[in-house]
């Protein structure tokens, strides 16, 4: 079996040195765009300007997050960015695969090399002293390629899932907002103005159950029993669960309160957003909305809470004393325009086959990283060899 070698990272990159400057918000308003902002944090923001163009290694150097785990260390960057200086810029010496370095950096537990109590942060000096083992420069490059494929077909996926999530939203806006389709036919005045004659207007709460979640922490894995992860705000922002997530116990909480993929989730308080959950089986907390469509196409439930949902944060922010929220009662006075029998039967058989491809894009992408990160650390240690797996 090949021999690892012990190297320090400052032995096997280069990390680019060169004064940066980090943008405010107000300034980062101001230059809203399409190249992303990498500082501290990771990803933070998107701006017009960019520092940088190629392809290099970014390593964020926020202490606290990395000790949380609540990001990557490094992030493989290919195009134009902005790097502000509280992160790093790293890149090959001729002596490492780059990509393989951002695979490997992102399975270790780097707290050790974590300085300051104030504004803990990884900095230079110690970034450059982290000890790794590594293969030969061609054995770095077939694990990298492997794993690759794995990344690189997640990126298709959601690269798709973009441009699905647009037809779906410009159909929506054609057929609901503007009425498109039926500019040329008869409308009637209702409260909400005019809308095709033969459609109704009722409240978002009666075309779906708005279920909201359990205070989880009551709800503890009994002793002996496999316990499910708990569904929070943050879980539902990154689209996944992960080893920091909290567990409940499926026994006590019951079905009700069991999600699973496809299932729409609605967060009304704290950071407001409206999603498909596909991150799999997990407990309901509260705070959160299980949204469960009454008679009524999934898709139709997803979007007409997803139209009324710039209007709830608004709604949150003026209430907002400690953390912003909606009541019950404002998704009774949210109105939704309802097609008669036939239209909707005509517009379902356009976005039921969206939403469909969305959510089977995102499971498979799941189940993809997934199988990615039980490799990873089998071919990072030599146990395994890329040429004795199997897909």
């Amino acid at each position: 079996m090949e021999e690892w070698k012990e190297y320090k990272l400052g032995e096997v990159v280069n990390i680019l040195d060169y004064k940066r400057v980090p943008l405010s918000s107000k300034e980062r308003s101001t230059r809203k765009g399409h190249y992303p902002y990498y500082g501290a944090q990771g990803i933070i923001d998107y701006i017009d300007d960019y520092i940088f163009d190629g392809t290099y290694l970014l390593i964020a150097e926020d202490g606290e997050n990395l000790k949380s785990q609540k990001q990557n260390v490094a992030q493989l960057a290919s195009g134009r960015y902005w790097v502000n200086n509280h992160a790093h810029i790293v890149e090959s010496n001729g002596k490492s695969d780059i990509r393989y370095i951002c695979y490997l950096l992102n399975m270790m537990d780097l707290s050790g090399y974590i300085t300051g109590s104030a504004q803990p942060k990884l900095n230079q000096a110690n970034l450059t002293s982290i000890s790794l083992q590594l293969p030969s420069l061609g054995t770095q490059k077939r694990i990298a390629d492997f794993l690759s494929v794995f990344d690189d077909k997640i990126v298709v996926n959601r690269r798709i899932n973009d441009n699905l999530e647009q037809q779906a939203q410009a159909l929506f806006k054609s057929w609901f907002v503007d009425f498109e389709p039926f500019k040329n036919g008869e409308f009637e005045e209702t409260e909400v103005g005019l809308i095709p004659k033969g459609w109704e207007v009722v409240s978002l709460s009666a075309i779906a159950d708005y279920i909201n979640g359990l205070a989880m922490q009551k709800y503890r894995p009994l002793e002996g029993e496999k316990g499910l992860p708990v569904l929070k705000i943050k879980e539902l922002g990154q689209g996944n669960t992960d080893d920091s997530s909290e567990m409940c116990s499926p026994s006590l909480i019951g079905e009700k309160f069991i999600i699973d993929d496809g299932d729409i989730i609605f967060s009304w308080s704290g950071t407001l957003m409206v999603k498909v959950w596909c991150g799999g089986k997990c407990g309901l907390n509260q705070h959160l909305f299980v949204v469960e469509p009454k008679d009524y196409p999934h898709w139709f439930a997803y979007q007409w809470t997803r139209h009324h949902l710039d209007n709830f944060i608004h709604i949150a922010k003026d209430k907002a004393v400690t953390m912003g929220h909606i009541k019950r009662g404002e998704l009774d006075k949210a109105k939704v325009v309802v097609p008669d029998g036939t239209s909707m039967a005509a517009i379902d058989s356009m976005m039921k086959p969206l939403h469909s491809q969305i959510i089977s894009n995102k499971i498979e992408s799941r189940r993809l990283a997934s199988l990615r990160d039980t490799l990873l650390p089998h071919l990072m240690s030599g146990e395994l060899r890329v040429g004795d797996v199997t897909l």
